[in-house]
């Protein structure tokens, strides 16, 4: 006698398993998403930009599709985002295109101006962007209204925007340096060092907004390595966020930007990497310190 045969849907098979907590993917959408390098092209130019053209006048502006991706995973549809260093608004356009709430707070009231334009062109629905300073966040209403699932955020990677080129990119006459702003608040001008410590208060302060189980997820990029410090900016990120209670690191995932150029740095004397990718830093706050399932 044959076994009957099991003909209930499976989340491998493409179906949303009800204990999924935290998204509405199904197993093998799950499984895709788990891929540790994301390489992208994304145009510059045509519908499939959104509005670059508006949002390149931040030094580094994160392109919507990837901030859109990043959310699907980490929240349910209808969740709530925060952004404590919005920019030109990588993050809350991408809360637009899931149906996501978005709340981005942004130093520079130039970027938010930029962001609402981004909206109008594109004809998005603009999300809560509050022009102040992320070390104040919990005095916004806007941030305590209610919890948020996910924080998503892109801040300075301490002075690394800031400082003069050298090298090749001084050669080809890029050397002037593109600080975020010229406020001495800004993250992006501080020392490595203050840097870390300022970015540990102000998520120290976002967490406490957080849904327990909710994520963090940042990106940052390393800076060339000295002989004093390797610069590692990632490691020395986890290190300092990993001193906050009840927060955990679950990892990372590379993106690597394509659509970077290609510099002979060092030639022919020496070895200086080419960074065309950053590390997206993925955080989760937990019940307790030893709730990590």
């Amino acid at each position: 006698m044959t076994e009957p045969e099991d003909t209930a849907p499976k989340p491998e098979n493409g179906t949303l398993d009800p204990r999924n907590r935290l998204n509405a993917l199904t197993g093998r959408e799950w499984t895709y998403a788990l891929r540790s390098v994301i390489a992208t092209r994304y145009p510059t130019s045509g519908p499939e930009a959104y509005a670059h053209a508006l949002r390149r006048a931040h030094p580094s502006p994160k392109p919507p599709q990837l901030m859109a991706e990043l959310i699907r995973f980490f929240t349910k549809p209808g969740g709530r985002v925060l952004d404590p260093f919005a920019g030109v608004g990588g993050t809350l356009l991408g809360c637009a295109l899931e149906g996501r709430a978005g709340v981005g707070i942004e130093l520079s009231a130039e970027y938010a101006a930029l962001y609402a334009q981004v909206c109008a062109e594109l004809g998005l629905a603009r999300q809560t962007m509050v022009v102040g300073d992320a070390r104040q966040l919990g005095s916004y209403p806007e941030v305590t209204a209610a919890p948020f699932d996910l924080i998503l955020s892109d801040p300075p990677y301490a002075q690394m925007m800031a400082k003069p080129k050298t090298g090749e990119r001084k050669k080809r006459g890029q050397a002037a340096a593109t600080p975020f702003t010229a406020n001495p608040a800004d993250l992006g001008n501080l020392e490595y060092h203050e840097f870390l410590a300022a970015l540990r208060e102000i998520f120290a302060a976002a967490l406490l907004q957080l849904k327990p189980r909710g994520y963090l997820v940042l990106f940052t990029k390393d800076l060339q390595p000295t002989r004093e410090h390797h610069n590692m900016l990632h490691a020395d990120i986890v290190a300092a966020l990993l001193q906050l209670p009840d927060l955990t690191f679950r990892g990372y995932r590379i993106w690597h930007d394509q659509s970077q150029n290609l510099y002979p740095f060092g030639y022919p004397f020496a070895f200086v990497a080419n960074q065309v990718h950053q590390f997206i830093l993925i955080f989760r706050k937990e019940h307790s310190i030893d709730d990590t399932k």
